[in-house]
């Protein structure tokens, strides 16, 4: 397709430099009722047209990305709203099951006095000697090593 349009755009160079190489006789352009006093040859008629049709070209150019643009914006907009919906149903559904585990680990579990019982605790280990570590009340007794503070520098 690039190369189609290079030989387009080749052809139509060519043929307007023979237009205006070949049209040297004297003309009259007039636009709206008013003669172009600037305009006297053919060629240069030629040119002004040319002129004319670069500036319809390009206002086709802008209206086409112009639309483009706002196809491309619609689409996007779109997808984006399939996939909010998209997550808002994966929501919900992963909503409703977690309610539905909830209501069936309620009904499952054993109560006292209207609560659910906690979990049973791990005994504390006391510290002390023989247990290598510190009594609650002696922490100061432990040196603090670290290799980042006890660089013996």
């Amino acid at each position: 397709m690039v190369f189609l349009g290079f030989l387009l755009v080749a052809a139509a160079l060519a043929v307007g430099a023979g237009v205006v190489l070949d049209n040297t006789d004297p003309a009259n352009l007039v636009v709206f009722g008013q003669a172009v006093p600037v305009l006297e040859n053919e060629w240069q008629v030629f040119l002004a047209g040319a002129g004319v049709a670069i500036v319809l070209v390009s206002g086709m150019l802008l209206i086409y990305s112009g639309a483009a643009r706002r196809v491309r914006a619609r689409r996007d907009l779109r997808d984006l709203r399939e996939e909010r919906e998209e997550s808002l149903t994966t929501l919900e559904m992963e909503k409703r099951r977690l309610q539905r585990e909830l209501a069936h680990a309620r009904q499952n579990s054993p109560r006292q006095g209207g609560r659910p019982q906690a979990a049973p605790r791990e005994p504390a280990v006391q510290g002390g000697p023989g247990t290598g570590r510190p009594r609650a009340g002696n922490r100061s007794q432990v040196a603090a090593t670290s290799p980042f503070f006890d660089r013996g520098e």
